[in-house]
This record gives C-alpha cells, structure tokens and sequence, in this order.
C-alpha cells in the first residue's frame, strides 16, 4: 500500500507539473503568435463594460489565465488607463475564458498528448522563424496539457478505494460549503483555477467524485483564482486595490447565488449531460461555462453597484499615474495650429511635471528604500513614455499643415523638449536600477557619499523644476538660471567623483560602492544636460 501512496503522490504532483507548464507554454505561444498587443487591445476595446466583457474573454483566451487578465487589468487600472467600471467588465469576461482550458480538456485527446509534444518540440527546435516556434510553443503546451491531465489521472484513480476519501467527498455532498472552502484553499495553493478544475475533471471521470460534490468545489476553484489579482493589488492604488476586490466580490456573490440554487443548478448539469451525451471532463467544462457565462448576465447590469461597494469597502481619494494624455485633441489640428500647439505644450509641461515628481520619488527611494517609491517611479516612467509618443504623433499630424515660422520654431522646440523629459525618464530609471543592485547585493556608502548624492539630488531636482517652468511661462530669465545650475551640477559631479576615489583609496568605500555612486552621479549629470537643453529651446539658442 505503500508504494501505491507513493505512486499515486508522484504521479498526481509530476502530472500537475506538467500540466501546469503546459498551460504556461500554450499562454505564451499564443501571446507571441497573435502579437504581444494585449495591453492594446485592454486600452482600446473598454470603452464600455459590454465591450470590457469581449475584451477580458479574449485576452484570457490567449494567455490561459482569468488571473493574469486580471493583473493586466489592476496594473492599466493602476496606470490610469482604465476606469473602475470599465475594468469590472472586463474582469467579468476574465472569468468566462478561463473556462476555455476546461473545454479544451473536455475533448479526451489523452492518447495523443505524446505525439502532439513531440510536433511541439520539432517547431521549436529546427526552425528559425519566430512564428512557427511561437506556434511549436503553442502545441508543446497543448500536448504537455493532455499529458500531464493523463498523469494526475491515473494518479487519483486509486482514491475510490480510500475510504478517507470517500468520507469526504460523502460529507462535500452534505456540506456543499466544505467543498467551497476545500476549492478555494486548493485553487489558492496551486495559483491557476484550470488546474484544478483539471483536477476535478479528472477526479469526476474516474468515478472519484459526484456531480453534487464537484460543482461546490468548482465554485471555490473560481474564489481562489482571484487571490493572484488581490496579491498583485498590495501597494497599488487605490483603483487598482478595488479592481482586484471587484474580482473577490464578483466571484463569491455568484458562488453564494448558485449555492441557493445547487439542486436547481446540478440538475441542469446532470440535463446537459444526458441530452448531449457529455463525458465526464466536458460535463464539469460545460458546468464551469454554464456558472460563469450565467454569473456574468446576472451582475452585469449592477456593475455600478459592485463599483460603490467596494469603493464603500475600499476608501481613499484614488491617485493615479495618468498615462494617457489630458490635451491632445485632434480637433485642433484642423481648427487651427496654434490652438493645437498650445494644447500639445500644455501636455509638454505636464510630462516635464512628471518627470521631476519620477526624481522626487528615486531620490525617496534612495533615502527610504521603500518599495513603493520605487514603484511610482517606474510607473511614472512608463507614463513618460508613453506621453513621448502621443506628443510626437499629435506634433507629426500639426506639422502636417502649414505653418509660420513662429509656429515652425515652438513646432520644433516641442519635439526636442518631449525628446529630453523622456531621456530623464530614462535616467531615473538607470538610477532605480542601481538602487536595486545596492539593496540586494547590501552596498554600503558612507555617510559622505550618502550626503553627496542627496547634495545633487535637490539640486537636479530643482534644476529640471526650474526648466520645466522656465518652458512653461517661456521665461529668459528663469531659463539663465537653469543654464547656471546645470553648470553647477556639472562642477559637483567632478569634484563628487574626485572625493569618492579618495575614499575608495583610503579603503572607506569598495569597489561596488565606488561604481553605485559614480553611476549615480554620471546619470544625475546627464538629467542636468537634459535639463539645459530644455532651457536653450526658451532661449532660442
């Protein structure tokens, strides 16, 4: 009896291995083979919760997870992207393709799972085009899938015969709660709902577990499948913290609705299973669709609702990163070019605006060494970037018409300014990074060094302030100013870099401090000559 546990544990955690890598590889040769554009098509396709709802099928469809959709979808939320009532729809869609996986398993390809991978591993290993190995990754996957499902099959057939098994599965009939939490708590460990809806589809087809019992357990695989998201909110905003809970709230107001109805609802499966002759795996599929396409068209019409409880639940004025730009609308353009160019500057300064706030929060990062400064500032950098190229585009469509030559040089002084702020975003960034490397390698600097960085950091800060506003009210005098500081970063930056080869010298600082702090000074004088560039557009030089 032994060596049947042991048989039965390895084949049960090995299958699951297997079908878990599966499901991964599959994910991602699906995301490579229709093109990485599903932040795109997030951004684009939510205009209305309706629209969310295809959004969150699709891209759940594609990447085999309800949760990674829905962390997609709480990162957009968090970035501004997205409003709460447009992510709550897409969510929704989330749970209705994850259910996808549970019909692809419905399909008993278990016989061919080895050749399939095999078919796999040829496309991946002799060829060189990118698609055909995105489409290799794809079948390896798919066959990984059926193989590891076989293992974890054969693994749990011997479960019947146990009789602690079978008690619990007699008390999941009577307690259909027990098998919510049992569901739930599975779900949770594992991190994937198709797992362990595999699981029980497995289970259910070997005649180790009934309909009654199955579908309370499947509900709770549908609660835990939204702990990923809950976890990936931790320290996001406000927005994005609600976005998460939404997912929760969703998830278990339906299991709490179908638990009501449990006779009505496995009655109805036990209806789809003899009228469609189902097997065992496409029963369980049809069960899980059948819960989340009915739990959607039921709280889609109170996604207002579900929007202010968990704005009651989670409260706090939200701040967030606005990535999408507030000034540029192309009406404008066709009105009149000067309008059009005060509104691509008012979205200019706003950038300039972030990109000082991005250097606030490296230098707290540096000072703190909190998480969260370091994520704001990285937030803020994908902002910048993101601001970079819907000014260029918008300053692209104005040159497209005729322009005077006042127009012509602020045209141009624009270009070269959006160019700079987004180089300061860049160089922050190089800043985090050196930051994290000092951090996780525990790199000391002394407390000279510590007080030369903060030295230039106020400085920099100011300095990009300065030019910013110097752009803004297109001030000479202000614009000077940050011609002399920058002289003056320039000047810290050698005689900084001076002193800490001394202290490296006299065995004060190692070699790694030496390079953290030299870098972190190169990438604060290159922020000053960006700063300066600003400054001479004003000045005209």
């Amino acid at each position: 009896m032994e060596i049947d546990i042991q048989k039965l544990i390895f084949e049960f955690v090995g299958g699951l291995g297997i079908f878990l890598l599966g499901i991964k590889f599959m994910g991602e040769g699906l995301q490579k083979t229709a093109g990485d554009r599903l932040r795109d098509i997030l951004d684009k396709f939510t205009s209305n919760p309706f629209l969310g709802v295809l959004a969150g099928i699709i891209v759940t469809i594609l990447i085999q997870s309800s949760s990674g959709t829905t962390v997609l979808t709480v990162g957009l939320v968090n970035a501004g992207f997205m409003t709460l009532r447009q992510a709550i729809g897409v969510i929704m869609g989330a749970n209705i393709g994850t259910t996808v996986t549970a019909f692809i398993i419905g399909v008993d390809l278990g016989e061919y799972a080895l050749p399939i991978i095999a078919v796999g591993c040829f496309m991946i290993f002799f060829f060189n085009n990118q698609k055909v190995t995105s489409i290799g990754q794809t079948i390896f996957g798919f066959g990984a899938l059926f193989f590891g499902l076989d293992l974890m099959s054969s693994g749990m057939s011997p479960l019947r015969s146990l009789e602690a098994f079978q008690d619990l599965t007699t008390s999941m009939s009577t307690n259909p709660i027990l098998g919510v939490v049992i569901g739930t708590l599975f779900t949770v460990i594992v991190q994937s709902s198709s797992a362990t809806i595999g699981i029980l589809q497995g289970l259910f087809s070997e005649g180790a577990i009934e309909l009654k019992a199955a579908v309370p357990v499947l509900f709770g695989d549908n609660i835990g499948t939204t702990i990923t998201a809950v976890l990936a909110s931790l320290g996001a905003s406000v927005a994005a913290r609600r976005a998460a809970y939404v997912h929760v709230f969703f998830n278990l107001i339906g299991t709490t609705i179908f638990l009501i109805l449990l006779g009505w609802f496995t009655q109805y499966v036990m209806f789809l299973q003899g009228q469609f002759n189902l097997n065992a795996e496409m029963t369980i599929a049809f069960a899980h669709g059948s819960f989340n396409i009915a739990n959607t068209i039921i709280q889609f019409p109170f996604i207002g609702a579900l929007a202010w409880l968990v704005t009651k639940i989670i409260p706090g004025e939200d701040v967030t990163i606005e990535y999408k730009p507030k000034h540029l609308d192309p009406i404008f353009i066709q009105q009149s070019s000067t309008l059009a160019l005060d509104q691509a500057k008012a979205e200019v300064i706003r950038m300039g605006e972030y990109a000082s706030q991005g250097l606030e929060e490296t230098n707290q990062y540096l000072l703190t060494q909190n998480q969260k400064h370091s994520e704001t500032a990285m937030q803020i950098e994908g902002a910048l970037n993101n601001l970079d190229r819907k000014i260029t585009d918008y300053l692209v469509e104005i040159s497209a018409g005729s322009l005077s030559e006042f127009e012509s040089a602020k045209h141009t002084a624009l270009m070269d300014s959006v160019r700079d702020i987004e180089r300061i975003g860049d160089h922050f960034e190089n800043i985090i990074e050196l930051i994290d490397y000092k951090i996780s390698n525990k790199v000391y600097l002394t407390e000279e060094a510590q007080e030369d960085l903060n030295n230039m950091f106020d400085l920099t800060i100011l300095t990009v302030k300065q030019a910013v506003g110097s752009l803004d009210k297109m001030d000479r005098e202000e614009a000077l100013a940050v011609v002399q500081k920058e002289d003056q970063i320039d000047k810290m930056e050698r005689n900084y870099r001076k002193k800490h080869i001394i202290r490296m010298n006299e065995g004060l600082c190692n070699g790694s401090a030496g390079i953290v702090f030299v870098d972190i000074i190169s990438n604060l004088e290159r922020i000053g000559d960006h700063s300066v560039n600003i400054a001479e557009e004003v000045l005209g030089e």
